[in-house]
């Protein structure tokens, strides 16, 4: 079985706001989820760095970790993995035998058919069960109240930040957005949420606790002390722990490890046994690809896949932080589904520097260059300006850019392109 194959022929998107294929199919399988101690993240930015760290943390505590998030950069079985090693080809196919016949029947009788992202959370569920996790760190895809890894019970609920993204499906106002993300608070259980400055967005997960008897870990920013950073690591005080030392760059990450710090609090009260030094080691070696990820040194290309206002925010000061004086170029790809015209009004402020615009590796997913580079033109008198195709924006650095930083910035899904293109 081809299994790329296979998965192409579900449908990618959203559907009806239920989770009722996925209680169909827990059912199926009586129930793995309720046998799993899963750690369940929502945010609008931040969950992926949560996602690696906690991993992190508890492999180098001795526990065996399914892990589950997206997107995959480069290949499906990116998206779940035990001990940070991917599902085999293999393992997909057998999962995909078994439940191949169940999905065949559930699509024959419902309007509504199995979506990818409701295969690929199923297939986690199962795989981790299977092979008997100590814990399952469990990433949402969208939203969570209707997202469909909902159907778990978590022994620890976190939800990261709160932001404009994915509007159409969760809502124009933040307070709509986190009334969704609030969707993962469970009763009896514990959540852990960093205080923004929205008040309405704040009273929304407080409500939520209250009213599903969950205790919330509520982690203020002047928590963090003594932040200091150079081109190898950050460095904070959170409550006792001192000096600690954060792998991954720019200022979100000492709030993502607050977060991941607090997780492990908890996990210790419980009962479970995670000691300072692998909280320590598993935030100083974490990697998050794709992430502010210096993906060549010699030109100097910083990967993100920053796609909404907050994060392309975040981004743009991890840049002022580590490359203020720095000439740049950024290669900027954007999907049809996002914000382009916010995103590009944020990037060009920096009015010094070089943008090429590209299509992405699929013209009809991304904005055409064209379109960019037109948009763009209302917010910059800036002259340097390009419209390219993305291997020739990459082959552009070699030749014209070679001593500027390059950052390539708009969307996780050219990753696999690039790095094939730097190969070459």
């Amino acid at each position: 079985m081809n299994v790329e194959e296979y998965l192409s022929t579900f449908f990618r998107g959203t559907k009806d706001p239920t989770l009722r294929a996925m209680e169909y199919f827990m059912e199926e399988f009586n129930h793995p989820e309720n046998k799993l101690k899963i750690i369940h993240i929502a945010g609008t930015n931040g969950k992926g760095s949560c996602t690696e760290m906690i991993t992190n943390i508890l492999i180098k505590s001795g526990y065996k970790v399914g892990k589950f998030m997206s997107p995959h950069l480069v290949k499906y079985n990116e998206r779940m993995s035990i001990q940070n090693k991917n599902i085999t080809d293999k393992d997909m196919e057998n999962l995909i035998k078994i439940l191949e016949p169940k999905i065949n029947r559930y699509n024959s009788v419902n309007d509504f058919k199995v979506t990818l992202f409701e295969l690929e959370t199923i297939m986690a569920i199962l795989y981790f069960e299977k092979n008997n996790c100590d814990f399952v760190v469990l990433e949402t895809g969208l939203g969570g109240l209707y997202d469909c890894t909902n159907i778990v019970n978590p022994i620890i609920s976190i939800i990261t930040s709160i932001g404009y993204d994915h509007m159409n499906i969760l809502g124009n106002t933040l307070e709509e957005i986190a009334e969704q993300k609030a969707g993962i608070i469970k009763q009896n259980s514990k959540t852990i949420y960093i205080k923004q400055n929205e008040k309405g967005v704040n009273e929304k997960i407080i409500k939520r606790c209250k009213e599903k008897n969950n205790k919330l870990h509520l982690i203020k920013k002047e928590d963090i002390k003594n932040y200091t950073y150079n081109n190898d690591f950050q460095k904070i005080d959170y409550k006792s722990y001192k000096s600690i030392q954060i792998n991954l760059k720019g200022e979100k990450q000492i709030y993502n490890a607050s977060i991941c710090i607090e997780c492990v609090e908890i996990l210790n009260e419980e009962g479970f046994k995670v000691p300072e030094e692998a909280i320590r080691e598993g935030i100083k070696t974490v990697i998050h690809k794709g992430r502010f990820e210096t993906i060549n040194t010699n030109p100097l290309i910083i990967y993100d896949g920053a796609h909404n206002k907050p994060a392309i925010e975040n981004f743009k000061r991890s840049v002022e932080m580590y490359y203020k004086n720095k000439r740049k170029v950024y290669i900027i790809s954007i999907l049809k589904t996002k914000d382009y015209e916010t995103i590009l009004k944020e990037l060009l402020k920096d009015e010094e520097a070089t943008f090429i615009f590209t299509n992405g590796n699929d013209e009809d997913l991304y904005v055409k260059k064209e379109i960019l580079l037109k948009v763009s033109k209302k917010y910059t008198n800036n002259k340097n300006m390009h419209a390219k195709e993305l291997d020739k924006a990459i082959d552009l650095i070699k030749e014209k850019y070679e001593s500027y930083v390059t950052f390539i910035v708009g969307s996780f899904y050219i990753y696999g392109t690039v790095i094939e293109k730097l190969k070459e």
